[in-house]
């Protein structure tokens, strides 16, 4: 009676776990003898690539920003001081420095600021 109850327990603990991923989303299959069988949905990615697309368009259109507004060779010096810092100011320098994107950006927000 103990193993068979013990077995029971386990089917019950089973079938609540199943519930539990089940009520998150569910694909249901029809098997090829008719039976119809429903699986957990996968997790979805909670960062879509549209978004991190979006925040890397903003973060080359900020560093092309201050590009423009502090010039060129004032920036380029500002990065160089980073990279002489600790390590995360180096971090911060290489992340920022300038590449051609960002001058493009710089260049075309030039005009616009002054």
């Amino acid at each position: 009676m103990n193993e068979s109850q013990l077995l029971f327990d386990q089917r019950v603990r089973a079938l609540g776990r199943k519930h539990k991923a089940l009520s998150r989303g569910y694909v249901s299959r029809m098997r090829s003898d008719g039976l119809i069988v429903l699986k957990p949905r996968r997790g979805q990615a909670r960062i879509s690539g549209r978004s991190v697309l979006t925040f890397l368009l903003a973060f080359f259109v900020f560093k092309g920003f201050l590009i423009a507004n502090l010039g060129e060779q004032t920036y380029l010096d500002r990065v160089t001081q980073l990279q002489n810092g600790t390590l995360v100011e180096k971090g911060g320098a290489f992340l920022m420095q300038a590449d051609p994107l960002s001058m493009l950006v710089a260049y075309k927000i030039g005009p616009i600021l002054r």
